[in-house]
């Protein structure tokens, strides 16, 4: 079956072609971490309404894909506006004290620091102010109340200011415009849609649904949703510029119904080259400055480095049995949208109920419990990423229902 419900259809192996001919468009190339499962996933997502329909010519799917492969935007600037809603268990503010908290603590405990500060992006809604010229020259401003967070690179300097405490964090970027682009956290609608494309292969459909108008110009929208029942994403609609090809907005909506899990548009933008002192900076009187190299001391992990480990990248769905990487130690089961990540903690599952005392209630409180073949476990639930931890402490995560999981415990049992 092609892998497009369409008027035109491709095969996943043209996809490839298309992908890895592809022209690099200007990206934010600082050294930031991914933040685990939810940043990954917000890698989809928008919900397409502007003003106005405009008249464009007909195009099928494959040649929209194709346009976004072949996109070399070099030069811009703009407003973008994301809005994150995960879903996480209400903590009572806890949530957003956690990540308000790592903000502040970051490599060397500078508030500056990009690896900690841009973990607000994985919730709530914000607006940021980007320019981009070229892969040596680009900016980006998280607005604030009454204050804003600038990252800044300029050649082979990356800078992180925060007004709010007066903090600069100074690193280096790599000659290669590559450097980073694997632990950056997605920030603008191009980001998300390369991430969502990769998705694409039998188990995905591909349409054209129309135009919109967005941030002032004509776009096509593309949408693309899972052909197999059971995973929690509904759909993904990207509008893309017409005329440039770049995406302008992005929505992952679940398949649950309801608003997106993360809207991320332009409300206003513009390919004009932004004025070269754009880029410039020079750390105001007064303010403290962390160097990179300076800011992994008395840390065991190397400076400027991300804590931790990350899904290792892949330019293809998932597919049965696949090995993970060394990420996660474990497999996959199923396929494309429903693929579920597994592996064994060597644990003893999550604390419960009168077993695990006060901890033990709290966590009942978070997640739901289960049973099957399998035995019993605990499953914890975003509005997009599910995860069950069994009592005998395996876990199986992934886009998909919690029913499943659960079937994929009992399936590996």
């Amino acid at each position: 079956m092609a892998p497009y419900a369409s008027d035109d259809s491709t095969t996943a192996g043209e996809v490839d072609e298309q992908r890895s001919g592809r022209r690099k468009a200007a990206r934010y190339v600082v050294p930031v971490t991914v933040i685990g499962v939810a940043a990954a996933t917000i890698g989809l997502v928008p919900a397409l309404a502007d003003s106005g329909d405009p008249d464009l010519p007909k195009i099928t799917a494959q040649q929209l894909i194709e346009k976004i492969a072949t996109s070399d935007v070099q030069q811009l600037s703009g407003t973008v506006k994301i809005s994150t809603d995960l879903g996480l268990p209400n903590l009572g503010g806890l949530e957003s004290g956690l990540l308000s908290g790592a903000a502040g603590q970051g490599e060397g405990g500078s508030s500056a620091d990009p690896t900690a500060k841009l973990t607000e992006l994985a919730s709530g809604t914000h607006t940021l102010r980007v320019a981009a010229d070229g892969p040596d020259r680009q900016k980006l401003s998280l607005l604030e109340n009454a204050a804003e967070y600038s990252i800044i690179h300029n050649g082979k300097d990356v800078w992180g200011y925060d007004s709010k405490s007066n903090e600069v964090y100074h690193g280096t970027s790599s000659e290669s415009p590559e450097h980073g682009k694997d632990q950056q956290p997605p920030a603008t609608p191009k980001d998300f849609a390369e991430e969502a494309l990769k998705a694409v292969d039998d188990t995905t459909s591909v349409t054209v649904d129309g135009t919109a108008q967005v941030a002032g110009r004509d776009a096509y929208k593309l949408v693309v949703k899972p052909k197999q029942s059971g995973s929690t994403v509904g759909a993904i609609s990207v509008a893309v510029d017409a005329k440039t090809g770049m995406p302008l907005k992005f929505t992952l909506t679940p398949a649950s119904g309801g608003a997106a899990v993360v809207d991320v548009g332009f409300t206003k933008v513009s390919f004009a080259k932004p004025a070269a002192s754009t880029f410039d900076f020079t750390p105001p009187k007064g303010a403290k400055v962390t160097e990179e190299k300076d800011a992994g001391k008395g840390s065991e992990k190397a400076p400027g480095k991300a804590p931790g480990k990350t899904f290792d990248k892949r330019d293809h769905a998932p597919k049965a049995g696949e090995d993970l990487g060394k990420g996660l130690d474990g497999r996959t089961i199923g396929e494309g949208w429903n693929a579920i990540a597994t592996f064994d903690t060597g644990g003893e599952g999550v604390p419960s109920g009168g077993a695990g005392g006060d901890l033990g209630g709290f966590m009942d409180s978070l997640g739901d419990k289960v049973h099957g073949e399998f035995g019993s476990g605990t499953v914890f639930s975003t509005r997009l990423v599910n995860a069950l931890v069994t009592d005998d402490g395996k876990v199986y995560a992934g886009l998909v229902t919690k029913d499943a999981l659960v079937k994929a415990a009992d399936a590996g049992k």
